[in-house]
């Protein structure tokens, strides 16, 4: 009896010091068992108490009243699935006759508190079907991606939701994206791991760092272009533009739109033509797009014609194979004209922490006033804590994982051998030096044209 006094005493220190220190190790060794249980033992009553249940059916009380029995209790939702996972637990429901999958996102935090988990959001999957994500424990305060992730082209892992799954940057999906944040809010680790997510893969990448190039030069051996100051900035996305004609004239070209040809064959953008013709996608960064949009002049050319360039590769670009990633700070019409039409063609949205309520709106005012309070209400501490959505108006809180600067270069450096050399890119290729030569500049100024 001592024995079993001295083990038990151990398990219950081991799962108290797992669940202190390594969250993630107690909900795989004890959490998951615990929560489990849990869940499916007060599954009726919690729904009952939620109100998602129904009552009994007219041929179900006329059946219990010939047959002299109890009326039938209300009924829940019927489980069709119940799966643990590393972080938490998935459980489908299929919705009976007059519920509404509103009513699950409703009830959704009196949920959680019922079932004692860290966090419940659910999401419809089709027509009377409700999928609830369960999380045991805060996945975002120690960011761990999973081992197995399902990368594709164009497609990159770059951070982990409050719900346990990955966020994914897909350029098909979305073409263009606007990021914003305050200084110190985590914004450039979320930049670095995009950049080290596309590193290994065949694509483009074409950099506009006014801050003299401080935040991505590091990584200029995976770049194909490099622009640090807004004047070569101005003349790198004239020749953006060019080879966006250009690559419209290949697709014109290889469309091949004749009745001997099937319609999955003819092309409208670069993915539908053959492998061999098909040009390499770029993705554009701009770390800080405030330092291309703001301007001392009143009447600026330099700076509308930054502006409709970038409108012109927003609005034109997805086809032939360029996607903008477009940074900043703020992002609102005290930027001058044209802003608010370049936001407009930005479909993704990551606000991380953000100083005003505004800055938010520039984000999410469009899409979803829960993504606006939820951006807002972002904590200092949390660095790299943000709010990701879409124009659809859905969005989730996302934390990307740290990846230091040093990481970055490592994975940029390894695969500069995939770096392409695009010939309307080349007077823009960064020059690299060692550090023990004087610093040149980052990138060579186009030559000026007659």
């Amino acid at each position: 009896m001592a024995a079993f006094t001295v083990t038990l005493v151990l398990v219950v220190a081991a799962a108290g010091l797992l669940r202190w220190r390594r969250p993630a190790w107690y909900w795989m060794t004890f959490g998951v068992t615990f929560a489990s249980l849990r869940v499916l033992v007060r599954y009726a009553s919690v729904m009952d108490a939620c109100g998602l249940t129904v009552p009994p059916s007219r041929w179900r009380l006329t059946l219990a009243r010939v047959t002299n029995r109890p009326v039938p209790d209300s009924r829940p939702p019927r489980i069709l699935r119940f799966r643990p996972t590393r972080t938490g637990m998935v459980l489908r429901l299929g919705l009976r006759p007059g519920q509404d999958a509103f009513d699950v996102a409703a009830a959704s935090d009196r949920l959680r508190h019922s079932f004692s988990m860290y966090g419940v959001t659910s999401r419809e999957v089709r027509s009377g079907v409700v999928e609830l994500r369960m999380t045991g424990y805060d996945v975002l305060k120690r960011v761990q991606m999973p081992a197995k992730l399902d990368t594709r082209p164009m497609r990159v892992p770059v951070a982990l939701r409050e719900d346990g799954s990955v966020h994914y940057r897909d350029y098909r999906a979305v073409p263009h994206a606007l990021t914003l944040g305050a200084t110190e809010s985590g914004k450039s680790v979320y930049q670095r791991n995009l950049v080290a997510g596309l590193a290994p893969m065949d694509v483009a990448l074409v950099g506009i760092d006014c801050k003299q190039g401080v935040e991505l030069f590091p990584l200029a051996r995976r770049f194909s272009a490099l622009a640090d100051n807004p004047d070569t900035a101005a003349d790198l996305l004239d020749a953006l533009v060019s080879r966006m004609e250009g690559v419209y004239q290949l697709i014109r070209a290889e469309q091949r739109i004749t009745s001997a040809v099937p319609d999955a064959e003819i092309a409208a953008d670069i993915w539908d033509l053959p492998e061999h013709l098909r040009p390499v996608p770029v993705v554009v960064l701009v770390d800080e797009v405030a330092e291309l949009a703001l301007s001392t002049k009143k009447n600026d050319p330099r700076r509308d014609h930054i502006v409709k360039a970038l409108v012109r590769l927003a609005q034109l670009g997805r086809a032939a194979g360029i996607y903008l990633e477009i940074c900043g700070q703020r992002f609102g019409s005290e930027l001058g004209d044209g802003i608010t039409m370049l936001r407009a063609q930005l479909t993704g949205r990551t606000a991380h922490r953000v100083n005003d309520e505004t800055s938010a709106k520039m984000a999410f005012g469009d899409i979803s006033p829960d993504a606006v309070l939820a951006a807002i209400q972002i904590p200092a501490e949390l660095r790299g804590l943000a709010v990701a959505g879409d124009s659809t108006g859905g969005w989730h809180r996302i934390r990307a994982p740290h990846t230091s600067l040093r990481q970055a270069v490592n994975i940029c450096n390894r695969h500069a051998d995939r770096t392409p050399a695009l010939p309307e890119l080349a007077p823009f290729r960064p020059e690299l030096t060692s550090s023990s030569e004087a610093p040149v500049p980052l990138s060579k100024t186009a030559p000026a044209t007659a």
